[in-house]
């Protein structure tokens, strides 16, 4: 017998942070699932959102009761947003951090100099002043 609250987090897996969906990263790889508890076929999860001004908050949570409600030994998912917790980087799995990668991690980079020297840009600056107008016309 499968245990519920191990298949529960196999479901929240499949739950994506829009603002992450496209790199593949789960809100449990995010850190976003703060607790969850599976009793006679009751789910209780706890979100921690990565900021108070989250968009998406109402989104996800109605996709992660959908996909609790879905499986066959919970009958019921209530889902709430911890806000005394703070989201921090520190609660990203090695995958999220890997995935969010923009720059190669630093012991790659024998040459420091020589590898941003190869990076910047060496032209004139673009030129927005046309935006700029637009804008204000």
């Amino acid at each position: 017998m499968d245990d519920p609250t191990k298949t529960a987090f196999d479901a929240l897996d499949t739950v994506f942070d829009p603002c992450c969906r496209e790199r593949g990263i789960s809100i449990v790889d995010m850190g976003l699932v703060a607790s969850l508890q599976v009793r006679h076929g009751q789910a209780s999860v706890e979100l921690v959102l990565t900021s108070g001004w989250c968009p998406f908050a109402a989104r996800v949570m109605g996709e992660v009761k959908e996909k609790l409600e879905a499986l066959p030994d919970i009958q019921r998912a209530d889902v709430h947003v911890v806000w005394d917790r703070p989201w921090t980087m520190d609660r990203l799995s090695l995958s999220a951090r890997t995935k969010l990668r923009f720059l190669p991690d630093p012991i790659e980079v024998g040459d420091r100099q020589s590898y941003v020297a190869g990076h910047v840009r060496t032209g004139p600056a673009p030129d927005h002043s046309n935006a700029v107008e637009e804008e204000t016309a």
